[in-house]
């Protein structure tokens, strides 16, 4: 019954968040939603509801309002502007040793592959989603992610090394 639904919800997701793989992955989570909620042993104890079209919009407009929120809160933070972003307390030898490490990570970022590179910036820095930077690339999903796995791979091995000296 709730698939009857869909693509009216696709749409009007569509036109809420100006992109089609965000309101697709707002849809899929407001249809989990409200289909654990009618589960057996859900909050709704496998009850029936009487609007199920009321129900998927509501909660497809409360995960637009959370997504939002988290938006919001998260700096968007340039990557120049991580050691301003310290607090004006930390020792100096704190400051310097971060300093070191985000240039070791700059260092290490800008050597891995052009188009790993890439994606990972988008990722980690513009805080693209990987569909987003699939289509902005004109590759597969899971190339995105391939290529975010490996640059946070290269970080996490260069800080070790580090760390190992």
């Amino acid at each position: 019954m709730l698939d009857s639904y869909y693509r009216e919800l696709l749409n009007f997701l569509t036109r809420a968040t100006g992109s089609r793989q965000r309101a697709e992955d707002v849809a899929q989570d407001a249809y989990l939603k409200v289909l654990n909620l009618q589960a057996p042993g859900g909050e709704a104890g496998g009850a029936a509801v009487r609007s199920p079209r009321a129900l998927l919009y509501a909660a497809a407009r409360n995960l637009l309002i959370d997504r939002h929120r988290r938006e919001q809160a998260r700096p968007q933070l340039d990557i120049a502007d991580i050691e301003l972003a310290a607090p004006a307390h930390c020792e100096p030898e704190r400051r310097l040793a971060a300093r070191q490490q985000l240039a070791l990570l700059e260092r290490t970022i800008a050597g891995l592959p052009p188009r790993c590179r890439q994606a990972f910036v988008l990722f980690k820095l513009e805080g693209l989603s990987q569909a987003d930077i699939a289509r902005e690339m004109g590759i597969s999903r899971n190339m995105v992610e391939k290529h975010i796995i490996n640059g946070m791979l290269a970080c996490k091995r260069a800080l070790e090394q580090e760390e190992g000296r």
